[in-house]
């Protein structure tokens, strides 16, 4: 029987969820004040359900006392803002008052089977079993824990009005991101608007996305509705926000901040009710301290931060996704159903694929054109399996720099200098210090290459080396 400890200065709503949980088999205890709950040892309980203003002080300054104990808050004050807050501050979840006691009763059943399985350290079997049964995917193939995880966090962001920032390299699949985040939510019906800021003229992208009237400049011969207006009731989804121009991002936050857009060459203000969606491949964060981004824009547009994995970080995830696009340009070319050879779902898992799901794409469909017959070989691929190709652009940079080396131990010019003399060098300087595991990982590449490239490059193995 869960143990749970309810925080509520007012009597008449704790006495309520007090009997609410008891009809339910829950053992509860509860207090009336922050003080009164800090006398008690909050890690026995298995959930603490606290009201966010307390007669003492917050009911989130119990989040940092409970420990591993998941905090619930309750609360009036129902703005996004306080939620958030709450949020940021480590409570697993808000509820608003007045609560309706099916909506308390799921939000703590949730809550104690996550805390649950967080305890026992779920694999990501149990994982993905997990988020099979509780969250829709919206179409993005993933089984690794990465984009398990991201499932979630997109089946608790979506519903609620919150602006989110999609990070992610080029190809990764952040409008497939914004896409489910947009179709979970209260806007579904609606249709998305995308917008890619990287295409668009920095000249035209205020009347773009403002809309002008007539007359504001030279060729505005009607008045045009911006794309912002357009998804007046649905999801705008900015991709490449860190394209956007300074100009037009304080246009921007004002959309944020008040809820309004006003057209180019108009003195009246129009409200708009958009929920933003942004995402980028760049780092916002150190644009704004370089004053190439507004400081303020990228915090309002950082409630919510989704991360997207690069492909080669994904695992078997990349062969799964290769498989499915396969059957779909086999199906869009009007081929019979083709597979990959043995030696090409190697080339496929190995390779790490700088330009994420869109060269995976290119390489399938080239592929499906090219093939002689129902079997597609590593050959007509098109990979680069060269040494450059193993080691990624964010690897390259985290590699010791070493020495110029050539195989004949003697120094060489700069401009000489291979990946494969950089592989030899670090090897051979650290592999007294490290496994063969930590070179691997430190080299972005698997132990099995780690051991092929020993031996084309003739690097013995350290004795006891494992």
């Amino acid at each position: 029987m869960s143990h749970i400890l309810v925080v509520e200065d007012e009597a008449i709503i704790r006495q309520s969820v007090c009997r609410l949980l008891q009809r339910h088999q829950y053992d509860v205890t509860d207090v009336d004040s922050l003080d009164a709950a800090k006398a008690h040892d909050l890690s026995r309980f298995d959930l603490i359900i606290s009201d966010l203003r307390l007669p003492g002080g917050m009911g989130t300054e119990l989040v940092e006392l409970a420990g591993t104990t998941p905090v619930l808050i309750m609360t009036s004050y129902a703005s996004l803002r306080s939620a958030v807050d709450a949020m940021k501050m480590g409570a697993v979840d808000y509820i608003a008052k007045p609560f309706d006691h099916e909506e308390m009763l799921r939000a703590v059943k949730r809550i104690l089977t996550e805390s649950q399985l967080a305890q026992k350290a779920p694999t990501p079997k149990a994982l993905q079993q997990e988020v099979n049964r509780e969250y829709p995917h919206s179409g993005i193939i993933g089984s690794c824990e990465p984009m398990l995880l991201l499932f979630k966090k997109i089946s608790k962001v979506a519903p609620t009005d919150a602006t989110v920032l999609i990070l992610g390299e080029s190809g990764t699949g952040k409008e497939l991101v914004a896409r489910a985040l947009h179709n979970q939510s209260r806007r579904g019906k609606a249709e998305i608007i995308s917008v890619n800021c990287a295409a668009i003229p920095p000249t035209l992208i205020e009347s773009e996305l403002f809309g002008h009237e007539k007359g504001a400049f030279t060729g505005a011969n009607a008045m045009r509705q911006g794309l912002v207006e357009a998804a007046d009731g649905s999801t705008l989804f900015l991709d490449e926000i860190g394209e956007l121009p300074l100009e037009a991002q304080a246009r921007l936050l004002r959309v944020l901040q008040e809820g309004e857009i006003r057209r180019v060459g108009s003195v009246q203000s129009i409200k708009v009710d958009v929920r933003l969606v942004a995402a980028t491949h760049r780092n916002l964060k150190e644009m704004a301290q370089r004053g190439e981004f507004r400081e303020d824009l990228y915090y309002r547009l950082n409630v919510v931060e989704l991360s997207l994995p690069p492909l080669r970080e994904r695992g078997d995830d990349v062969v799964e996704i290769a498989n499915a696009m396969l059957a779909r340009a086999c199906e869009k070319m009007q081929q019979p159903p083709m597979h990959f050879t043995a030696d090409a779902v190697q080339a496929i898992r190995t390779y790490q694929w700088p330009g994420n799901v869109r060269e995976l794409e290119n390489a399938v469909e080239r592929a499906v054109i090219l093939a002689d017959d129902d079997s597609i070989p590593a050959a007509i691929l098109g990979l680069d399996l060269s040494p450059d190709r193993y080691i990624s652009t964010s690897m390259r940079e985290n590699l010791v720099q070493p020495e110029p080396y050539s195989s004949a131990g003697q120094p060489q010019q700069q401009g000489d200098l291979s990946l494969d003399d950089y592989f030899v060098h670090f090897v051979l300087e650290n592999e007294q210090a490290m496994t063969e595991t930590e070179l691997a990982r430190k080299l972005g590449i698997s132990r099995k290459s780690l051991w092929e490239r020993r031996q084309r490059l003739g690097i013995p193995r350290r004795k006891g080396n494992r």
